[in-house]
C-alpha cells in the first residue's frame, strides 16, 4: 500500500520542473514552441471534465502532469483558458485568411495555365495558316484588322468566363459562323501538303512529301517523250535518260524497252505485245491446270503461303491480284525446272505489276481496287509482268539453282569489298561474330526489296533496268554502299543480337529518291573503282 502511496505522491500536480519532461527540439524538423498556436491542445488538456451531476471533475494527477510538461511555458490554469480563446479566434482568422490566399492563388495559377495553353495552340494555328495563306487572304486579314483590335478587349460570357480574343469567342454567333465558313473555303481552296504514299507517284514525290514535277522533271519527261516517240528508239540514250529515274508518265513503256520485252521499232511493238499476250495465255491454258497433280501440289501450295506475305499487304490481299500471282509464278516454275520456284522470285513480281498498274490508273495503287479494271485491261498487266520478269531472272537465275550458288558468291565478294571500303566495319561484325550470310542473304535474294518501301525499290530498278547487268553485277555494289550507309549505326552496337536486329530491321520507312540517288551514286563510284580491278578488293 505504500508503495501505491508513493506513485500518487508523485504524480499528484508540482509545479516545479520535472527532471526528464519532455522538451522541445528546437530545429529544422521541430519548430520553436508557440503557446499562441499550441494553447489549444493546452486548453483540451487542462478544461476539467464536467460529471453528470453538473461539477467539474477533479482531473486526473495523470491527466494533470501531461498539461504542465513543458519545460519552456509553465502556466496556471487561468491564464491557460485566456491564452487558448486567444488562440482559438486568432487560429480561425489566420487559417480562414491563409486558405483563401491558397484558394485564390491556385485559382490564377490555373486561369494563367488556361490562358498560356490556349495562347500557344492559337499561336500554332496562326503559324500554319499563315505558312498557307496566299496573297488574297493576306488583303481579307488586313481588313479584319480593326474587329481584331477592338476583340483584345475582354467580354464577359454567360458562362463567366473571359474572351481576350476572337478566337476563343462561343461558335454559335452567326459572324464567327461566317467567318469559319470562309476560313474553311479558302483552306480548302488552298494547296495542301500530300503524304508519301506506299507505292503510287513514285517519281513525282521525294521525301518530304512536295511534288517533284519542276521545271526540270518536266524537261526531262519532254526528253524522254521525243526519244520514245522516233520510228526506232534509240535504246542507249533511254538507258542514259533512266538512270537518274523514270517519270511515272513513261516508266511502263520505258521499263519493257529496256528489259528486253519490246522491240525498239515502234511498227513492231503491237504485233510483238499481241503475239507475246497470247502465247502466255496459252501456257496457262495448257499448265496451269496441273497444279493440283501430285508432282506440282508442293510449288502450287508454297506458293500460296507467300503471297499473302507480301509487299504491299491492302494490294496483295485482294483477291484478284492474288489469282493474277499465282498464274504468273505457277508458270514461271513450270517453265524453268532447273530451279522451280524458291522463295524471294515472288517478291520480283510485284514492280512490274504496279507499274504497269500505273498505266491505266491515275490515283494511288494500294487505294485502289484492281478488280475494277477491265478484263482485257488486266490480262495484258498479268502478261506483261510475267514477260518482263522473265527477262530479270534470265540473268540471276543462278540465284535460285539448287544450293543457289550465285547469291553465296555475291555475299562473299560483298563481304571482300566492304573489308577493302570500310575495315573498322567489317572487323567490328567480325568481332561480334556476324556473318554476311545471316543478314546479306535477304539483300540478294529479294534485291534489297525487303529492306526499302516499294517506292524505293521502284527507283532503284530504273538504274537497274538502265545500268548493263543492274540485277546481276550493279547490285552488289549497292549492297555495300547500302551497308556501309549504316555505318554509325553499325559501329553502336556491341553485341551479336543488336547487330543482327539493326541488320534485319534498318530504319528506311521514310527513304524517298533522294536518299536512293545518293546510295545510287555511291554504288557507281564503288563499281568505277573496283568493278574493272577486282584485285583491288583481294586481299
Amino acid at each position: 500500500m505504500s508503495t501505491d502511496g508513493n506513485k500518487k505522491q508523485f504524480w499528484k500536480r508540482n509545479t516545479a520542473k520535472v527532471p526528464g519532461s519532455i522538451q522541445h527540439v528546437y530545429g529544422a524538423q521541430h519548430p520553436p514552441f508557440d503557446p499562441l498556436l499550441h494553447a489549444n491542445l493546452i486548453k483540451a488538456g487542462n478544461k476539467p471534465q464536467m460529471t453528470p451531476g453538473g461539477k467539474p471533475k477533479k482531473a486526473t494527477t495523470f491527466q494533470e502532469f501531461e498539461s504542465i510538461t513543458s519545460d519552456a511555458w509553465d502556466v496556471g490554469d487561468d491564464d491557460d483558458e485566456l491564452l487558448a480563446m486567444a488562440a482559438q479566434n486568432l487560429n480561425i482568422e489566420v487559417v480562414m485568411e491563409t486558405a483563401n490566399k491558397v484558394i485564390e492563388n491556385h485559382s490564377k495559377q490555373q486561369e494563367k495555365q488556361r490562358q498560356d495553353d490556349a495562347g500557344a495552340s492559337e499561336l500554332e494555328e496562326r503559324e500554319e495558316e499563315d505558312a498557307n495563306e496566299e496573297e488574297v487572304e493576306e488583303e481579307e486579314e488586313e481588313e479584319s484588322t480593326p474587329e481584331v483590335s477592338f476583340a483584345s478587349e475582354p467580354s464577359p460570357l454567360s458562362d463567366g468566363r473571359l474572351v481576350k480574343s476572337l478566337s476563343e469567342a462561343p461558335i454559335g454567333s452567326p459572324k464567327d459562323a461566317a467567318g469559319e465558313r470562309a476560313s474553311l473555303h479558302r483552306q480548302q481552296s488552298l494547296p495542301h501538303r500530300p503524304t508519301i504514299p506506299m507505292v503510287a507517284r513514285i517519281a513525282d514525290q521525294n521525301t518530304s512529301g512536295t511534288p517533284a514535277m519542276t521545271e526540270r522533271e518536266a524537261s526531262r519527261l519532254d526528253k524522254f517523250r521525243q526519244v520514245l516517240a522516233g520510228p526506232n528508239t534509240d535504246l542507249e540514250e533511254l538507258r542514259k535518260l533512266s538512270w537518274s529515274g523514270i517519270p511515272r508518265q513513261v516508266r511502263p513503256i520505258t521499263w519493257k524497252l529496256l528489259s528486253g520485252y519490246l522491240p525498239a521499232n515502234t511498227e513492231r511493238r503491237e504485233s510483238t505485245l499481241q503475239r507475246k499476250r497470247q502465247e502466255y495465255f496459252g501456257f496457262i491454258e495448257q499448265y496451269y491446270d496441273s497444279r493440283n497433280d501430285e508432282h506440282h501440289q508442293d510449288t502450287y501450295r508454297q506458293i500460296r503461303i507467300d503471297i499473302p506475305r507480301m509487299s504491299p499487304e491492302c494490294l496483295m490481299l485482294q483477291p484478284m491480284v492474288t489469282e493474277i500471282f499465282e498464274r504468273i509464278l505457277f508458270i514461271w516454275a513450270i517453265r524453268h525446272p532447273a530451279s522451280g520456284y524458291v522463295q524471294g522470285i515472288n517478291d520480283l513480281v510485284t514492280p512490274f505489276f504496279v507499274v504497269y498498274v500505273f498505266e491505266y490508273i491515275k490515283e494511288e495503287v494500294e487505294n485502289f481496287d484492281v478488280s475494277s479494271l477491265q478484263e482485257e485491261t488486266l490480262r495484258n498487266i498479268e502478261a506483261d509482268s510475267f514477260w518482263c520478269m522473265s527477262k530479270l531472272l534470265d540473268g540471276i537465275q543462278d540465284n535460285y539453282t539448287f544450293a543457289q550458288p550465285g547469291i553465296q558468291r555475291k555475299v562473299k565478294a560483298l563481304e571482300e569489298l566492304v573489308s577493302r571500303i570500310d575495315e573498322m566495319v567489317h572487323v567490328h561484325m567480325q568481332q561480334y561474330e556476324v556473318e554476311y550470310l545471316q543478314f546479306a542473304f535477304r539483300w540478294m535474294n529479294n534485291l534489297l526489296m525487303r529492306e526499302l518501301p516499294l517506292r524505293c525499290t521502284i527507283r532503284l530498278w530504273d538504274t537497274y533496268q538502265a545500268e548493263p547487268e543492274g540485277f546481276s553485277h550493279f547490285h552488289l555494289y549497292v549492297c555495300a554502299a547500302f551497308l556501309v550507309r549504316w555505318r554509325k549505326e553499325i559501329l553502336d552496337e556491341r553485341d551479336f543480337q543488336g547487330l543482327m536486329i539493326l541488320l534485319q530491321n534498318l530504319p528506311t520507312m521514310h527513304w524517298g529518291n533522294e536518299e536512293v540517288s545518293v546510295l545510287l551514286a555511291e554504288a557507281y563510284r564503288l563499281k568505277f573503282a573496283f568493278a574493272d580491278a577486282p584485285n583491288h578488293y583481294k586481299r
